[in-house]
């Protein structure tokens, strides 16, 4: 495996089809890229849903998992399951790869010190609704799983990013291929990273 400084950390993103027809594709990418990240991958396309499956991973094992909090949730309101907790998990998956088909989609990939840390601070936790207060989600949609639940969708929050390095490196294999990923220098980078700033003043 590649021996990498820090500074080259990667990360994946994917602006979903509520960023692209809210026009907040461009919102989105300033406030990422005013932290420092470096784009070094960006291409609009409409995804598959074999895609969509690749991407996700999921197996029966995670529909059963969160199938069975719906089955339990429903119990403990007094109400009988009209589906077993793999149909419901399953369900949910189906409504994810039909939200992330529905419009036009953009992918990214971001370079630097803590990329994949950084880029998740900014866009917030997975839940709009209880997503912090100047965060992407947070600032720019209110939908909560409660609806999304009551309305059988998934949940519209804008932006997928990568949890884990481990996770950045599998996708970005995924969405882009060998070679599309540019290496350069951005100037910003020496402001940022470099030890020695001689030459700056005149």
């Amino acid at each position: 495996m590649e021996n990498k400084h820090p500074k080259q950390e990667r990360t994946f993103v994917i602006l979903k089809p509520d960023a692209v027809q809210r026009t907040l594709m461009g919102e989105v990418i300033k406030r990422i890229e005013r932290t420092g990240l470096k784009t070094i991958g960006m291409r609009m396309i409409v995804a598959t849903r074999e895609q969509a499956a690749a991407h996700y991973g999921k197996d029966d094992a995670w529909c059963e998992r969160v199938g069975g909090r719906i089955t339990a949730n429903i119990e403990k309101e007094g109400k009988v399951a009209d589906k077993t907790a793999l149909e419901y998990g399953r369900e949910i998956l189906d409504g994810l790869f039909d939200f992330l088909t529905a419009s036009p989609i953009v992918i990214l990939a971001f370079e630097g010190n803590k990329a994949v840390g950084v880029v998740k601070k900014i866009v917030g936790g997975t839940e709009p609704l209880t997503s912090d207060v100047g965060t992407i989600r947070g600032d720019y949609t209110s939908d909560s799983y409660d609806i999304a639940g009551i309305d059988g969708r998934a949940v519209r929050n804008l932006v997928h990013c990568s949890d884990e390095v481990a996770e950045a490196e599998r996708e970005l294999k995924l969405w882009f291929k060998e070679g599309e990923l540019i290496k350069y220098t951005h100037v910003g980078e020496r402001m940022l990273y470099d030890s020695d700033l001689d030459g700056i003043l005149e």
